[in-house]
């Protein structure tokens, strides 16, 4: 199990304080990033690494049997390499003014390492893509762990999300952002104890629980390794203090050096329902704290229905329904929260729902739905389509598949004479996303 504590010692709190204090000049044109802690045998270009030196773009970097190295990148991120394995630096050309032009790249050749996105990575997620042997690995903002070899990798993720997908047809290694298609699967933090894992063989990754074969088991994090939400370093230790419309990076838990401009009177937050579906916002976004507590609803039996960068969807067992096989169902919009994501502009503004339409049909197992989607200046018509299983879930079809045009997935109950709740996400644009939840009912 990973270990999230700071050690009291005082060789961890230099590490720490390194982390903190570290006031990383972007050096050199070709500087990627520079070492605050190393351990062991660490090699670049068969020489030591040494503490505080910088590393370039296409840097080679492996470590022995003990070795450990934490990387700050020049965009505050981090890069930590555990023992036994070997990273390639491809590129890290940031483009502050025109995020667009942005391109990072890394390469695990071999063992574990852990990816924690700095700014330049969260505003240009696009342009971000991290290769292993086998597979294409994109982010939603995120931190995530890798083991690979040349036939297997799996993939946790402590905070935000990941896309990925194994090679073939457009998919290709020396492509640049993340892969997505018929043939990528997405896994977010929300979805606990859980793994992505593709072979040489696959296309398709699968997921499944980790134990034994989580990165963190195959090679275990030093007690010092940074927590899960550990803020980007900044030059002084003093407090941040956030201007009224900043916000907090909806992804991790930490203070954005550059805020995100936002719309003023956001939705009130979702809150767990009086039925058996509880439904809302596991991370925080636009100021507001997240509103449900996965680990909580995981310890008290809830089964999770849904998930991504946002949102999630829990349901209790005891509402668990075996759909009839004849007849339909229709359902209102009775409430739910949506916002759209800009990464080109770096905005982050809340977005209404009207004329909510849900139908089930039974005989079929299938389902419609649309509703339109109110942002500050137009109003964009949200269609989807799919199928139902038999204990109640929706799946709905791809996005790009017409008439369907967001992603769903979701879940309906008999309650109080019907009861429905899902996710949708939508890219509406080069630049933008839209994410929400839904809850329906009779």
């Amino acid at each position: 199990m990973l270990n999230l504590s700071f050690s009291k010692s005082v060789r961890a709190f230099c590490i720490v304080a390194a982390f903190l204090l570290t006031g990383l000049v972007h050096a050199a044109s070709g500087d990627a990033a520079q070492v605050v802690f190393v351990a062991g045998d660490v090699k670049e270009a068969n020489k030591s690494l040494l503490l505080n030196s910088m590393v370039s773009e296409g840097a080679q970097i492996s470590t022995g049997a003990d070795g450990f190295v934490y990387l700050k990148t020049i965009d505050n991120g981090f890069l930590i390499v555990r023992p036994n394995s070997t990273i390639r630096i491809v590129s890290y050309q940031i483009d502050k003014q025109k995020p667009e032009n942005t391109r990072i790249k890394l390469e695990l050749i071999k063992g574990v390492a852990r990816s924690i996105s700095g700014e330049a990575v969260k505003l240009s997620r696009q342009n971000f893509r991290f290769n292993t042997p086998v597979a294409a690995i994109g982010v939603r903002g995120t931190d995530f762990t890798v083991f690979t070899d040349q036939v297997v990798s799996r993939v946790s993720v402590l905070s935000g999300g990941i896309v990925v997908s194994g090679f073939g047809g457009a998919c290709v290694p020396t492509g640049t952002g993340p892969c997505e298609g018929g043939n990528s699967v997405e896994l977010f933090a929300a979805q606990q104890g859980k793994l992505l894992q593709i072979t040489k063989d696959q296309v398709k990754p699968s997921v499944f629980s980790g134990g034994s074969a989580s990165p963190d088991v195959v090679s275990p994090p030093r007690h010092d390794e940074p927590a899960i939400g550990t803020p980007s370093p900044v030059a002084t230790v003093a407090p941040v203090v956030l201007p009224n419309n900043a916000v907090t990076d909806p992804l991790k838990n930490t203070n954005l050096p550059e805020y995100i401009q936002t719309t003023q009177n956001a939705q009130a937050a979702a809150k767990a329902l009086e039925n058996s579906i509880t439904w809302g916002r596991w991370s925080n976004l636009l100021a507001l704290p997240s509103n449900i507590d996965p680990i909580l609803l995981s310890n008290s039996g809830a089964k999770l229905i849904a998930g991504n960068a946002y949102f999630a969807i829990y349901q209790s067992k005891a509402s668990e329904w075996t759909i009839p096989v004849v007849g339909s169902m229709g359902f209102a919009l009775k409430g739910g929260e949506a916002y759209v994501i800009d990464s080109k502009n770096s905005m982050i503004s809340n977005a209404g729902m009207e004329n909510g339409s849900l139908v089930v049909d039974f005989a079929s197992a299938t389902f419609k739905t649309s509703f339109d989607l109110i942002t500050q200046s137009e109003r964009i018509a949200m269609h989807s389509q799919g199928s139902i299983s038999a204990n109640g879930v929706l799946s709905g079809n791809p996005q790009f598949i017409a008439p369907t045009n967001m992603s769903v997935n979701g879940v309906i109950t008999q309650e109080k004479g019907g009861t429905a709740s899902y996710l949708f996400q939508r890219r509406l644009d080069d630049s933008r996303q839209a994410y929400g939840v839904t809850y329906w009912s009779k």
